[in-house]
């Protein structure tokens, strides 16, 4: 028995031996491993050349240009206000240009909304097919709901009508 357990012991110290050395010897490269001027370090990370890694062109600076979107979009929406007002007031066919104020508002106040949703989330950039797609898609859908807002507003009863009916 006392063979057996130093053969046993014997065994056991070769293979722990074997593991060890196999484990702790360095790994050899071959020649289907990448040099290392492929794999360069660049500082902060790797820059893929035409992919959304690619730099922003950013348009020639302007004091104005984005002063009069934002402008236009807080008169318009604080110009609604009165409208809406103005709605409940008086009655569609004694103020047609109230109606049609207020309807051209309304769907100009929602595509831009819905603009700004889809330049946040959708960027062409990220999204080359479905941004640019969705942007024309909301083009489309603001210039058939004007064309239905116009509609309604001179062959039925109007939107202030409709609103003071509520």
């Amino acid at each position: 028995m006392s063979s057996a357990l130093v053969a046993r012991n014997a065994l056991k110290r070769r293979i722990a031996t074997t593991f060890a050395k196999r484990a702790l010897r360095p790994i050899t490269t071959t020649s289907s491993v990448k040099k290392d001027s492929e794999f360069a370090y660049v500082p902060g990370g790797p820059i893929y050349r035409g992919t959304v890694n690619d730099p922003t062109t950013f348009p020639p600076p302007s004091r104005t240009h984005g002063s009069y979107h934002w402008a236009f979009e807080r008169l318009l929406s604080a110009g609604l206000v009165p409208l809406t007002v103005a709605a409940f007031v008086t009655s569609g066919s004694n103020y047609p240009i109230v109606d049609g104020l207020l309807g051209i508002s309304l769907v100009v106040h929602s595509h831009i909304g819905f603009d700004s949703i889809l330049v946040d989330y959708l960027h062409p950039r990220k999204f080359p097919i479905l941004g640019p797609t969705f942007s024309w898609l909301l083009r489309g859908v603001t210039a058939a709901v004007l064309v239905g807002v116009y509609q309604f507003n001179t062959n039925d009863i109007g939107l202030t009508e409709l609103i003071a009916k509520f």
